[in-house]
């Protein structure tokens, strides 16, 4: 257990501090999630998205080609998925709330053919009629990023009419639909400071997901915060290592964008105390235009 009064020294400690917490989270990790490393299989479902986040390299007004996966192509893609051995399927994509609501019959065949698979969305903010559909075709999962605690820090990564209050509700919604619902936000995000991380790290106390995303933030061409710094990969780490010693039964990723910014960062972030890696499933020639950040890795 971690109390309030350490959290700031613990992200803002000597690298002493940090060796001995990513220590404790791996021995914790060990402890109440096992020696397993858990697999995901990542499709990405389409790049078309209504909203222009300022970090997003698939944001509306970026001009980037788009695409849609169809339903066999999906379909193939996990296929592939679970003959290689990977037991849980995660649909992600932009927020497309027409595009998703077509996607229900192929969650329900997903379920179908696959009845012992976890199927994962990450598709946004949508109607709660549409999560109402997904989950009863058989979505089982869904991870919606808050990105930040603070009203004013979010409103600075999104264009006006997108609301904290809104993604907070879509979050609550999801879980009293039986969804395990999964949280997280970006490191290092322009205008974010320690301070915007702790409220963060209470909110994420508060709400106890199911999973967390965490990631750097890394900068795109053609968006507004292409000329920022990327986040820090140590901090990511860091936060990874408090969030399993927080939220110990919590499933934790070592993220692409965290193995983009790091070599070996999937590795680093396992030893920090993460028990999932994702690998991506997207058709080989639809993958470059996933371009969320600047070098992403498609692995």
């Amino acid at each position: 257990m971690i109390r309030e009064n350490d959290l700031e020294a613990l992200l803002t400690g000597d690298k002493s501090t940090a060796e001995d917490l990513f220590r404790r989270a791996r021995e914790k990790c060990l402890a109440v999630k096992g020696p397993e490393v858990l697999v995901r299989a990542l499709v990405e479902w389409s790049n078309v998205c209504r909203n222009d986040c300022l970090y997003c390299g698939i944001r509306r007004s970026r001009n980037v080609p788009r695409y849609t996966l169809g339903e066999e192509e999906i379909l193939d893609c996990c296929t592939r998925a679970w003959n290689d051995g990977v037991r849980t399927f995660v649909l992600q994509g932009g927020e497309n709330p027409a595009a998703a609501l077509r996607l229900v019959p192929t969650v329900k065949k997903m379920r179908e053919r696959w009845p012992g698979a976890a199927i994962t969305l990450s598709l946004g903010e949508l109607p709660f009629t549409t999560y109402a559909l997904l989950r009863e075709a058989g979505a089982n999962r869904y991870l919606l990023r808050h990105e930040s605690a603070n009203p004013a820090h979010y409103a600075s990564l999104h264009p006006a009419g997108m609301r904290l209050e809104t993604r907070l509700a879509c979050l609550q919604e999801l879980r009293r639909l039986g969804y395990e619902t999964g949280m997280g936000m970006m490191v290092g995000s322009p205008g974010q400071g320690v301070g915007h991380l702790l409220e963060d790290l209470r909110l994420m106390q508060a709400f106890q997901p199911d999973m967390i995303g965490i990631g750097p933030f890394i900068p795109q061409e053609g968006t507004p915060f292409a000329d920022r710094p990327a986040g820090s990969a140590e901090m990511t780490l860091r936060l990874i290592a408090i969030l399993r010693l927080m939220l110990p039964e919590a499933n934790i990723p070592a993220t692409t964008a965290l193995a983009t910014l790091l070599p070996e960062g999937k590795k680093a972030g396992i030893l920090a105390g993460a028990n999932v890696v994702m690998n991506v499933y997207t058709p080989e020639n639809e993958r470059a235009k996933y371009d969320l950040y600047k070098g992403k890795v498609n692995v």
